[in-house]
Order: C-alpha cells, then sequence, then structure tokens
C-alpha cells in the first residue's frame, strides 16, 4: 500500500521557520519525482517544490526560501520553509508521481497524496 504522510506543519510567526516532513512507503523511492503542494482557503492547490534523483524545482513565490531535499536511506522528502510570510499560510501536501519527462508535474499529474499539514503563519 502506497502512503505519504506530512508532519512538522504548525503556527508560526511571520519570519520564522519551520521544516516539513513526507515519509513514504509502498513505492520504489528513487523511481519516483515527489513534490510539495499547497492549498489555501478559497485557493486552488498550487504547486511549491518538487524533488527528483538530481534536481531540484521551485515556484517562484518559494524561490530563496524554501528549500527541498531528500533521504533516500529512510524514503523521505523535506520541505525546510524560512523567512515564512503570512501568505504561506495553507495546508501543505505532498505527492508522487512515476518519473517521466516533465521533472516537475502539476498537480494534475501525481498520482499519490498525503492527507496534508496545516501551516499558519501568524503577523
Amino acid at each position: 500500500e502506497v502512503q505519504l504522510v506530512e508532519s512538522g506543519g504548525g503556527l508560526v510567526q511571520a519570519g520564522g521557520s519551520l521544516r516539513l516532513s513526507c515519509a513514504t512507503s509502498g513505492f520504489t523511492f528513487n523511481d519516483y519525482t515527489i513534490g510539495w503542494f499547497r492549498q489555501a482557503p478559497g485557493n486552488e492547490r498550487e504547486g511549491v517544490s518538487c524533488i527528483t534523483d538530481s534536481d531540484d524545482y521551485y515556484d517562484i513565490s518559494v524561490t530563496g526560501r524554501f528549500t527541498i531535499s531528500s533521504d533516500k536511506t529512510k524514503s523521505t522528502v523535506y520541505l525546510q520553509m524560512n523567512q515564512l510570510k503570512t501568505e504561506d499560510t495553507a495546508v501543505y501536501y505532498c505527492a508522487a508521481v512515476q518519473r517521466s519527462d516533465d521533472p516537475c508535474p502539476i498537480s494534475q499529474a501525481m498520482h499519490y497524496w498525503g492527507k496534508g499539514t496545516l501551516v499558519t503563519v501568524s503577523t
């Protein structure tokens, strides 16, 4: 059974940091692209970052503030979020899809999803 379990969300003041984790199981980690997505109230789900075997990608809104990384020994992907802003408030999801020519697919292309973790950034 494929599972993606996010953790690490919480309440933080603007300018602060959080690190999200996405623990995966049930598939061959090295064969999949893992992405982080987020959905704020009233908004559509949007891509934040994704990681392949050799590269990482970021939405322009988080470039320079967020860093994605992975620990292959733990089949886990992390999202280090620094300099958080109130507009980063959202439920953050990790998702997985088998690697293809598209290095960072859109949310509609992802196959497996976690249940999400809430990040709230206060003023």
